[in-house]
């Protein structure tokens, strides 16, 4: 047995060290995975030797026998360190090739042209940089050995690609659903863009971006052109308890189990008949059994040409499923896909396309390859799953190099996911009324490395990326609402939620304050919540972020400082009325709730082998959750304010809850933010005391609120957040939903007018 002992260049070895043996996580050797930027020392009994790959190989006995046994060594130890070929991904498969956006030219680069069609992989699960991808090792294999995966792929890249500016987006597609365009280019949405609305207004194509999706997740069903990943199977027969939350949006008696539009793992013939449910009206509220005779498991095949395709799985209950209450099922299912092998196969995909291999690689110029760096956007589930992706160490490819060089988890909080370990569920997140005790909401949080008093545990979300050299940089960006609903501020702070975490250099955050989780349509409709939802748009401050992200990488341009709440500063608060300052709006309810995680115990072989045990898991103590504090007005302090909440007509609060005479009343309307708006005149104001400021105190006409639009913007065009391009856009959105309220001003003002 020999042990390695990790040292940088040429600092003495640490005092850790890491037993090499067969084992990995799938024997869990995730301590000895260091990039080939890190340096290893063999010790025997009468001797050292150092073996670097940065520096000379060197010697430190003072016997020849010894000299002659350590260059056996260094040979036997270097090959062991090299370990097998690389894996890769091995083909493409280009289906289609044309132009979008009807042959439009997108400035001086030109024609853009879709490109759709298949990438096929193949995995070494004996490669040093795939052992931390759960059950890999129990995946069938071909006849080399290899395990092997494929997954849709979508690329919008110049027609002539030599015009394009050398830099990848890599959009990691939301449950196979494309989201960068539509957040980048206010696109119309699809998942397969061809028209002009589909490409937006441009922007992306304007500056010169290669743009990049492909399929990562497993248990979706085919359809709507969603972009799947087919993982590998298991070659032998594994059971495991799984577990359901189904919160339905309205009554009815029939539902799936997961989502819509996803599979979900297969019951054996015992998980059918043992299989529980029970119901509750609260998270916190006693789990309420259901008798098994009393509904039904419905297992339908799909038609898919994928060997790991899950069934669809759906809960009938002739007595009814009420809207909003929670049910649990829990049973056996069988047969578990690798999904973990998502990672890899964004890790090898944006790799190849860096590199210029793969058979077919559709971005070659005279065999060379155009893309010199790569970025990646990830929104809500997407950004988690980049989280995670950093968390594991799978921005290092397999030959120990930085696969993106910029990462955006957007809207994440400072959760990862149910991505990788046995009888994954990508599709499940946390939340405060639904979606409970699944494991997206865990330690670390911060990508800085700090020590959880809960589980014990030291690490960071960048800890592995930062010991094989190939962390990228960092721009954490997130709306208010996910203070609220999403634990934000654990990305930010200690888990107690006591003190600030530094941020590594790499790393940026910016908190867009006064907005939700996506946002909202402009309306003035409540819908079942108390007030209606959060309109306040974060999509301009992303285009600018992203640019300075690529000058960044780049250029080395240092990006916009970082804007966030803080503890220190008085900002970042406890979430309880008296603590924020919120005002007591008339009509307004503030929450008594709030999403806050658990530490979970899923059981003895979920730490070292990502194997669920106890199904539910078994909380074991809570993390602190804080949030940015109000100004008078409502508004959070110490935020990036989007600009209509920097100059605002209405309170835009983070939060919303629900209606208080419906199902789930006075719970957080799960990801969504309140639009309250201010008492128009002063008089109005005073009938209903309310202490906010009316629109015609603070503006008195719509030119002079404007002029205050036009300044902040500017403002924050100088400060790097905002791109002049995108003024305009917000001016006339503005303009549009607040001249209304001024002219109801001065229809009040006239009948006064009158009268003297």
């Amino acid at each position: 047995m020999l042990k390695i002992h990790e040292r940088e260049g040429s600092e003495e070895a640490s005092t850790a060290s890491t037993e090499v043996t067969s084992g990995g996580l799938g024997g869990w050797t995730h301590d000895i995975l260091l990039s080939s930027r890190v340096s290893y020392r063999y010790c025997d009994l009468h001797g050292s030797l150092c073996l670097s790959k940065e520096s000379s190989t060197c010697f430190t006995t003072g016997k020849f026998m010894n000299r002659l046994l350590q260059v056996f060594t260094i040979t036997f130890v270097s090959w062991l360190l090299a370990g097998p070929l690389a894996a890769e991904l091995t083909r493409f498969e280009i289906l289609t090739r044309e132009p979008i956006a009807d042959g439009q030219k997108f400035g001086s680069v030109g024609e853009y042209e879709r490109i759709k069609g298949r990438v096929y992989y193949e995995l070494d699960p004996e490669l040093p940089q795939n052992q931390n991808v759960v059950d890999l090792k129990l995946a069938l294999r071909n006849k080399a050995g290899r395990v092997e995966l494929s997954a849709d792929l979508i690329i919008l890249a110049p027609k002539d690609l030599s015009k394009g500016n050398g830099a990848l987006l890599y959009d990691v597609n939301n449950r196979g659903n494309l989201t960068a365009l539509r957040m980048l280019n206010f696109a119309s949405g699809g998942n397969d863009p061809q028209t002009q609305k589909q490409a937006g207004d441009g922007f992306l194509m304007q500056q010169g971006f290669t743009y990049v999706s492909s399929g990562w997740d497993g248990e979706l069903l085919p359809g709507s052109s969603r972009l799947s990943l087919v993982p590998p199977v298991i070659q032998q027969p594994i059971t495991g308890k799984v577990r359901c939350e189904i919160v339905p949006g309205k009554d009815t008696t029939r539902t799936v189990v997961n989502w819509a539009n996803h599979g979900s793992y297969r019951p054996t013939a015992q998980g059918l008949q043992e299989a529980t449910l029970t119901h509750r009206l609260r998270a916190s509220h006693p789990r309420v059994p259901i008798p098994r005779s009393e509904w039904k498991l419905h297992i339908t095949e799909v038609d898919s040409d994928s060997p790991a395709q899950l069934p669809k799985v759906e809960l009938e209950y002739p007595a009814g499923l009420k809207k909003l209450q929670i049910y649990e099922l829990i049973y056996e299912a069988q047969d578990p896909v690798v999904m973990g092998t998502g990672f890899t196969a964004v890790r090898d995909l944006v790799s190849a396309l860096k590199q210029g291999t793969g058979e077919g690689n559709p971005l070659l110029v005279d065999g060379k390859p155009v893309i010199e760096r790569a970025h990646s956007f990830g929104v809500s589930q997407s950004g988690r799953f980049l989280r995670e992706m950093m968390y594991w160490g799978f921005n290092e490819d397999e030959a120990g190099q930085r696969v993106f060089e910029g990462i955006i988890p957007h809207v994440s909080g400072s959760g990862m996911g149910s991505f990788n370990h046995r009888f994954a569920q990508p599709t499940r997140h946390a939340g405060q009324h639904d979606h409970h005790d699944y494991p997206p909401d865990r330690f670390p949080f911060a990508y800085a490395t700090q020590k959880d008093p809960l589980s014990g545990l030291t690490e960071g979300i960048l800890t592995r990326a930062e010991a094989s050299g190939t962390a990228p940089l960092v721009m954490h960006t997130q709306s208010s609402s996910e203070y609220w609903n999403r634990s934000g501020s654990l990305s930010h702070t200690d888990p107690l939620g006591t003190t600030d975490v530094a941020l590594p250099e790499n790393v940026r955050i910016y908190i867009i304050g006064g907005t939700q989780h996506g946002p909202s349509r402009f309306t003035t409709e409540k819908g079942d919540g108390q007030t209606a939802p959060n309109p306040a748009d974060y999509k301009p401050f992303l285009r600018a972020l992203l640019l300075s992200l690529d000058n960044w990488a780049k250029k080395g341009t240092a990006p916009p400082t970082s804007v966030y709440p803080k503890i220190s500063e008085g900002t970042l608060v406890s979430w309880t009325q008296n603590a924020t300052g919120f005002p007591q709006i008339p009509g307004i309810r503030y929450p008594g709730v709030i999403q806050q995680p658990a530490y979970l115990d899923f059981g003895p072989r979920w730490q070292k082998q990502r194997i669920v045990d106890l199904q539910p898991p078994l909380p074991r103590g809570d993390y602190r959750v804080l949030v940015p504090r109000s100004g008078p007005d409502g508004n959070e302090l110490g935020c990036l304010s989007a600009p209509e909440v920097a100059v605002p007509v209405a309170t835009y609060a983070s939060w919303r809850l629900r209606s208080e005479n419906g199902p789930a009343a006075n719970q957080l309307y799960s990801l969504s933010g309140s639009y309250i708006p201010f008492p128009l005149t002063k008089a109005e104001r005073e009938q209903r005391g309310d202490p906010r400021a009316s629109v015609e105190e603070r503006y008195g006409t719509l030119e002079a609120y404007l002029e205050q639009l036009a300044a902040q913007c500017e403002a924050y065009e100088k400060a790097g957040y905002l791109l002049q391009e995108d003024r305009e856009r917000i001016l006339q959105t503005q303009r549009e939903r607040v001249a209304p309220l001024f002219a109801k001003i001065n229809a009040k003002a006239e009948p006064s007018e009158q009268g003297k």
